[in-house]
């Protein structure tokens, strides 16, 4: 019995813990999104761990290097430029799916990608899943996929 009661102590103990990383890495993501959204692409890239992987749905489709989450944004600005893009915005919705094991983090959001292409409203549906790490600076992006629903 006294084993049990132990085992349920450290349970309890661990929940708030627990809870706390997952408000931390939704928060990251929400702070990522925000900063995507008002073009800060250097405070976004700010939150992704060195040699972060992304796959996305414009070519070249996915990124890898030092570099990865600001390779990804001046990709992302060329494709728009080429094809008359303007006003992105994305709108994350409730997560899917937290999940939190030690020092990392998945995530998976409903989300809203509005846009405008040659000066019309565009509003597509996603699903955005990411990886996450926690480091001493707190939880940074690791990976992450997008793909239009």
């Amino acid at each position: 019995m006294r084993v049990v009661i132990l085992a349920l102590a450290a349970v309890a103990a661990l929940s708030p813990a627990l809870a706390s990383d997952k408000t931390d890495v939704t928060a990251t993501v929400t702070k990522f999104n925000d900063e995507f959204n008002k073009g800060n692409a250097d405070a976004a890239a700010a939150l992704c761990t060195p040699q972060a992987h992304i796959i996305d749905d414009f070519a070249p489709y996915e990124w890898q290097s030092a570099n990865t989450c600001v390779d990804w944004a001046a990709a992302l600005t060329t494709y728009d430029k080429k094809n008359n893009i303007t006003g992105e915005m994305v709108t994350v919705g409730k997560p899917w799916r937290v999940a939190v094991t030690g020092d990392r983090g998945y995530v998976v959001y409903p989300v809203h990608y509005s846009y405008k292409l040659k000066g019309k409203p565009v509003i597509e549906q996603g699903v955005w899943t990411l990886a996450l790490q926690k480091l001493a600076v707190g939880w940074r992006i690791k990976s992450w996929s997008w793909a239009q629903h």
